[in-house]
């Protein structure tokens, strides 16, 4: 039978970990890549320099075409059809696949999702776990659907939670691996080799359960509330990492806070305080409902990021303020 044909779409380092392991299983699998859809570069940098995505990065580094379309529209359509890819494989893209793009693809597409949909459809799926407290994470390969993340399951798998998790390193990792990119790449895989050894389309099961949908983030979802309790702020700060960041403020300056952990301790202090400093422990804060929060990563607004020790060394009359 002859390799199925694929063409990869994803943008930041997460996608560019699963499109390596891709990229190592072709041959094994039973299938080649022959094209890549990413973002288009994007300005980052003192210098303002234009970078291109990770998965840009990574597919010309492994001589495969790549396609960088700011809209998928009959100039992408007329790029990747020449390409005569039999699938679509999807991660991390950004953008919605319409009934056009999608016709060019004999056996449709694919999209890994890091989810146990229906539940956390949409954008944030790894932020609302951590917020919600869950024990677990779950990863889906769906069918593409016109509709966000209603595609037909073919491969679940789930991931468990311990409570120190924090966005950045369950997507990203090392840069390597992740928990995310290893289980989706394992999945992806599996559900890959079995369409390419297949003479049949692909069939998934439909999606059942509660049904729930996850937000985009915007810069002003990190400010923290000192009035809620500490361990809700703390999942904040590890839901918000590395985007947006949790911050607070005091004399109109911002004050991110990197790090931090709920203590078991108690205070009768205002919401906001910063207790009196412990060496040993961290920079203590009091929350909503006498909670304590434990901050041991901090950054100033266009300053680098301190542990806790070297920060309060810098910060006079930190303790016992009020942030904002």
């Amino acid at each position: 039978m002859q390799k199925l044909k694929i063409v990869y779409a994803g943008s930041p380092l997460a996608s560019a970990i699963v499109l390596k392991s891709l990229i190592s299983s072709q041959d094994e699998c039973n299938f080649s890549i022959v094209g890549v859809l990413t973002n288009p570069p994007s300005i980052r940098g003192r210098h303002s320099d234009l970078i291109p995505t990770e998965v840009a990065a990574l597919a010309r580094a492994n001589n495969i075409p790549v396609f960088e379309f700011d809209h998928l529209l009959a100039e992408s359509r007329e790029a990747i059809a020449p390409l005569g890819a039999d699938l679509l494989v999807s991660f991390d893209y950004g953008r919605i696949f319409g009934e056009k793009f999608l016709a060019l693809f004999p056996l449709g597409g694919i999209n890994l999702h890091p989810s146990l949909l229906p539940k956390y459809r949409g954008c944030t799926p790894v932020p609302a776990a951590i917020l919600n407290g869950d024990k677990t994470l779950g990863i889906t390969v769906q069918c593409l659907a016109l509709q966000m993340d209603e595609g037909d399951i073919l491969a679940q798998e789930e991931i468990p939670l311990d409570g120190t998790e924090t966005t950045l390193s369950l997507m990203d990792g090392d840069g390597q691996t992740s928990p995310v990119t290893e289980a989706g790449a394992r999945l992806l895989k599996k559900v890959l080799k079995e369409a390419a050894n297949s003479d049949s389309e692909l069939l998934g099961k439909k999606q059942s359960g509660e049904t729930s949908y996850t937000p985009f983030l915007k810069k002003e979802d990190g400010i923290i509330d000192w009035n809620k309790p500490a361990d809700e702020i703390e999942r904040k700060i590890r839901a918000y990492t590395p985007y947006p960041l949790c911050f607070t403020a005091l004399g109109g300056v911002k004050l991110s806070i990197l790090k931090a952990k709920k203590s078991d301790a108690k205070t009768a202090e205002k919401p906001g305080t910063v207790l009196p400093y412990q060496k040993s422990v961290g920079i203590e804060i009091a929350c909503g409902d006498g909670s304590i929060l434990v901050a041991t990563e901090l950054q100033w607004e266009k300053k680098k990021a301190m542990d806790y020790k070297s920060f309060i060394n810098g910060a006079r009359n930190f303790v016992g303020s009020v942030l904002e």
